[in-house]
């Protein structure tokens, strides 16, 4: 995934100029990211992959456990989590919305746009708000419609053994959305990360040791420390959130979700300190 696209655009308005009320700044801030999101072919790949990945691989997992079914021990069949099972796509998935937010911000540094961007938009918070609320909305839109469609398409192939679940089911519905709510709060992730370290190989290698890596090296720690800090990674919360089974060394969904948004707002926080008081 290249690096070029997103920032070398050069749609960028002067908002200083056409919005002297500040209330405007922020409508004006979106319109202007959503001309370079749209206008780059980094986020049209990004996001290809995103759905790709998450029901492709949601279909080869389903397949590969469906095919195998009969010589499973019956206490593996009783413990299958079809749902889990058709959104496993979610785990690769995620790396490439994360990356996509990356790009979002640290291509413009890369590529020296970010001086033309706050010289049209001098209000900086609101520059990263407004980049926020664009990525976040199209993240959340690809990001919902490739679980239901993995869903989908993992169900009617599980169903061959008659094990699929419904929507209807307890939880299930809750789980699928829960998947495009993670998948939405790595990308916001992946851009606070990218408005901190304002390189793109050190954001991205950041954020899969965050999401990734963290969890092996937190399962080599001793019992309980191991499931103790475990738990409130983002990749271990983000687990709990569409997975339909309860597990005794996750967290239940609701917490999951707040420890998510913890991080999501932590993140924010930072980048929005550092890019108000960094120089460009």
């Amino acid at each position: 995934m290249s690096t070029d696209a997103i920032g070398v655009d050069t749609h960028v308005e002067d908002i200083s100029a056409t919005t002297p009320e500040s209330e405007r700044v922020l409508p004006a801030v979106m319109r202007s990211e959503w001309t370079k999101l749209r206008s780059v072919r980094s986020t049209v790949w990004a996001l290809v992959a995103t759905v790709g990945i998450t029901v492709g691989f949601g279909i080869l997992f389903c397949l590969a456990y469906t095919a195998r079914y009969d010589r499973l021990a019956l206490s593996e069949r009783r413990t299958v989590d079809p749902t889990l099972l058709s959104l496993r796509g979610l785990f690769l998935s995620s790396l490439a919305i994360g990356v996509l937010g990356v790009l979002v911000m640290s291509s413009e540094y890369a590529t020296g746009m970010i001086r033309s961007t706050l010289a049209a938009v001098p209000q900086r918070r609101a520059l990263l708000a407004g980049k926020a609320i664009v990525f976040g909305t199209v993240a959340l839109i690809t990001s919902i419609a490739s679980a239901f469609a993995a869903f989908g398409a993992g169900q009617a192939i599980l169903s061959r053994k008659h094990l699929g679940t419904s929507l209807s089911d307890p939880t299930v519905l809750r789980a699928v959305v829960g998947a495009g709510i993670y998948l939405t709060i790595i990308g916001l992730l992946g851009l606070a990360l990218g408005t901190i370290l304002r390189r793109t190989a050190g954001s991205i290698a950041t954020l899969v040791a965050l999401v990734f890596i963290a969890d092996v090296l937190v399962e080599a720690l001793p019992s309980p420390w191991n499931t103790d800090i475990g738990k409130f990674l983002p990749g271990n919360a983000g687990l709990a959130l569409f997975s339909v089974r309860p597990n005794s060394d996750r967290l239940s969904p609701g917490p999951a979700l707040v420890v998510l948004l913890v991080w999501l707002v932590g993140g924010l926080v930072v980048a929005t300190i550092a890019l108000t008081r960094r120089d460009a």
